[in-house]
């Protein structure tokens, strides 16, 4: 049995939203509901995970004739756990998506125990229930970053309700089988060739081992490091994009340039608050 207990949400209470969330809101005169949550997951003492849950204004109920009503995307990351994920992409990457249009609910979630893939599988199960039972959402596309990958890709081999998956520099370890299994729904994997903790060899694996029969992206962001630090803005709007596809909501100029392109955390901030999201905790680990 994993030692230690989880996280508190209260410990994150700094990174719940991001510093700048005032530009969105001047964009798009309308701002997410961040909610703090605590799910339930049975399979081990300490049986909870703490996460940030970023709702569309005004989400009642899905529509069951908009599939992108019935999408949420939940964001993971790595050996360390956190919620802001690489960069703090995380940390607005959950606010656009859930105003680009009508909203995609977005779950940033932390590990109860890191780096152990079992209890961090059943963490994202737990967190599908969770938002499948309170609000109705039954399609998902799961973002991870680093160690995170392996629980991405694990639960959608296994799961078809995964209808989309992105990494950030992702492991192969206990990644290999599930992403064997996806296709043809889409993947889309980043990693930086300036990579020290994760080679990026290991993405070039990852979109071979998927195969040609489904919609595979891969984008190699030159000399940059682990957490794509020099490309983290292009990053974002990248999995903004892909997110938005998969759940069905087109983008056109008017929300890419407000919504998407829209700068919640600047370049200098992205450190300290992957620091105080616990999502450096990871990289320590690694290295």
């Amino acid at each position: 049995m994993p030692q230690g207990k989880p996280h508190s949400i209260n410990e994150y209470v700094s990174v719940k939203k991001p510093p700048h969330l005032d530009r969105l809101t001047a964009t798009t005169h309308q701002e997410s509901t961040i909610e703090s949550v605590t799910i339930d997951v049975d399979d081990a003492p300490n049986g909870f995970v703490p996460g940030f849950l970023h709702m569309p204004p005004n989400f009642t109920a899905p529509d069951p004739f908009q599939v992108h009503h019935r999408t949420a995307a939940i964001l993971l990351s790595g050996a360390g756990g956190g919620v802001t994920g690489p960069s703090s992409i995380y940390l607005s990457l959950a606010c656009k998506l859930a105003t680009l249009s009508s909203g995609i609910p977005t779950l940033r979630l932390d590990w109860r125990y890191p780096a152990r893939s079992k209890h961090c599988v059943a963490d994202v199960y737990a967190s599908m229930k969770y938002l499948q039972d309170l609000y109705g959402l039954d399609r998902f596309v799961l973002v991870g970053w680093s160690f995170g990958g392996a629980p991405v890709f694990a639960v959608a081999g296994a799961d078809q309700r995964v209808i989309g998956c992105a990494t950030v520099a992702s492991q192969t370890l206990d990644a290999e089988e599930g992403i064997r299994k996806l296709a043809p729904r889409p993947v889309l994997l980043l990693h930086g060739t300036g990579d020290r903790t994760m080679s990026p060899a290991c993405a070039e694996r990852l979109y071979k081992m998927y195969g040609e029969k489904g919609d595979r992206q891969m984008e190699m962001f030159d000399g940059d490091n682990h957490s794509l630090m020099g490309n983290a803005g292009t990053a974002e709007e990248m999995l903004c994009e892909f997110i938005a596809k998969c759940a069905g909501v087109e983008v056109d100029e008017g929300l890419r340039r407000d919504v998407v392109e829209t700068e919640l955390v600047d370049e200098e901030e992205r450190e300290d608050l992957m620091g105080r999201g616990g999502d450096l905790r990871g990289l320590e680990r690694r290295e």
